[in-house]
């Protein structure tokens, strides 16, 4: 094992954690707040544990084995998480370490999971103002940026010359079950992929100012949507603005961010025919808008006393937020305020995501897809077992290898969200359902649930908190790097 190239990896990750507190830092000084020392504070001590990694360490080889990516990525998203807390341990706002590392894990995971109370926002209740400082507030948001392409993606696109096979780096932290390269080296992949993502957040900023938001509310809010994340800096999330024009724009992004980034640079390059041929775009669209339209119907009535218009709003944004794992609220759906067959469909779609590529959690589509074919071949089969079927997705046949590993990863998929609902429930304070959905909504990476949790994880207790932080890492990872992380044969020396 390349253990000096793992630390100095290890090293350089942590110097570009520091590079990204600097805006947070630059707010904060800027609106006077005493965070300002935190954030810097914070920016120093990766710094100081970053600048030996990366430069005392001297690898003799710069190649990585696909063992060496896995522990790389594992080991980067922990130290992100880790002194990723540091700014609100520091600053006071989050004292308590373990909730520090569960906001700081749910941020990086693009979650949105919060333990924040209703006082710790922006807002003002009650004539006293929130104290959620600007800094804070916008580190807390601007970690579902960093984290929504990925971490080692982001490195690799700052400093391309880091390691000799960096596929095994994106591999093991791209968010779906292919990986396909739009360049032909990994690192220009990963420069253009960050530019359509920052072209699209750019563009969520301007119309959300547009829509009247302030500077501060809109960028913030630009790059919460982008990691499809869903931290807000006001309590009542999207529903505290209160106007129709924020929501749409909101949940025309969220829909963007949900489809693979690679189509958007074909278009770019005029191949228009890989945007409108991609039929994981069209299981989603199908999936999106047809749930959409069965909720509308269902909420119509009784939620929103027979206002088609409103209910179509209030369900194509609950679907949007749902399916691209965002988290952002604009009613409480999650509550008894719905019925429960719209509540129902909602579940169902916690479980699916969005596309591969995208910056969204999820099983992702295009596995629904390949379980939804499968389970058609194996239903024919059962009465013309003789008869010849082969899986096409993309307009290629799929081998039984992919095949395979999608069945694999749906059940251990299911299977860590069941045993994260076992381990919650050892704490004894809430009922099975909202166990169930906080660890559903960790390991899809959505933020919102059902029940106790549908308020915040805040009265959830320590030991909860800390099996949620490792399912949502699980859950951002794709299961394997993780659950591959505590296998013992990746440390044994070969």
């Amino acid at each position: 094992m390349n253990k000096k190239l793992i630390i100095r990896l290890l090293g350089t990750i942590l110097l570009i954690e520091a590079l990204c507190m600097l805006p947070s830092l630059l707010l904060a000084a800027f609106h006077r707040e005493p965070s300002w020392t935190a954030l810097l504070a914070s920016a120093l001590i990766c710094v100081a544990f970053g600048v030996p990694m990366r430069y005392l360490v001297k690898p003799q080889t710069s190649n990585l084995r696909a063992k060496e990516g896995f522990l790389i990525v594992t080991l980067s998203w922990i130290l992100m998480s880790v002194f990723g807390a540091l700014p609100f341990v520091l600053s006071g706002f989050i004292p308590n370490f373990v909730d520090a590392l569960f906001e700081s894990v749910s941020g990086f995971t693009t979650t949105g999971a919060t333990v924040l109370t209703e006082g710790q926002f922006m807002d003002t209740i009650n004539g006293v103002k929130g104290t959620m400082p600007y800094g804070i507030g916008f580190w807390r948001a601007f970690t579902h940026w960093i984290g929504g392409m990925g971490v080692l993606v982001l490195t690799l696109a700052l400093l391309p010359k880091l390691t000799g096979r960096s596929a095994h780096l994106v591999r093991a932290e791209s968010p779906g079950p292919s990986l396909s390269k739009i360049a032909p080296k990994m690192t220009d992949t990963a420069k253009i992929l960050y530019l359509v993502y920052g072209a699209l957040t750019l563009a969520e900023f301007v119309a959300l100012k547009c829509c009247g938001l302030s500077f501060y509310d809109a960028a913030l809010h630009a790059v919460s949507n982008a990691g499809t994340g869903g931290f807000s800096n006001h309590a009542l999330s999207i529903a505290y603005y209160n106007r129709p024009a924020v929501e749409i724009v909101i949940t025309v992004f969220m829909t963007l961010f949900s489809i693979n980034l690679a189509l958007y640079y074909a278009i770019v390059i005029g191949r228009w025919r890989d945007f409108t041929s991609s039929e994981e775009l069209r299981w989603f669209l199908g999936m999106f808008a047809g749930s959409a339209l069965i909720i509308t119907g269902i909420i119509a009535g009784p939620v929103h006393g027979g206002n088609v218009g409103d209910a179509l709003r209030h369900a194509f944004f609950n679907v949007a937020t749902t399916m691209s794992t965002t988290g952002f609220t604009i009613d409480g759906y999650t509550t008894a305020y719905w019925p429960v067959a719209a509540h129902g469909i909602i579940l169902m779609l916690m479980f699916t995501g969005a596309c591969v590529g995208s910056t969204a959690g999820g099983m992702k589509t295009m596995r629904i897809a390949l379980l939804a074919k499968q389970g058609r071949r194996e239903i024919v089969r059962t009465y013309s077992p003789r008869r010849v079927q082969r899986v096409r997705f993309e307009g290629r046949g799929i081998d039984e290898r992919m095949l395979h590993q999608v069945a694999v990863f749906g059940f251990v998929y299911v299977a860590l969200v069941l045993l994260g609902s076992m381990l919650i429930s050892f704490d004894n304070r809430f009922d099975i359902v909202s166990n169930f959905t906080a660890s559903l909504t960790c390991v899809s990476n959505i933020g919102p649930c059902f029940g106790a949790g549908a308020a915040g994880f805040a009265e959830f207790g320590g030991f909860s908190k800390v099996v949620m932080s490792i399912l949502m890492l699980a859950g951002r990872l794709e299961l394997f790097p993780i659950l591959a992380f505590f296998h013992p044969d990746v440390w044994r020396r070969v």
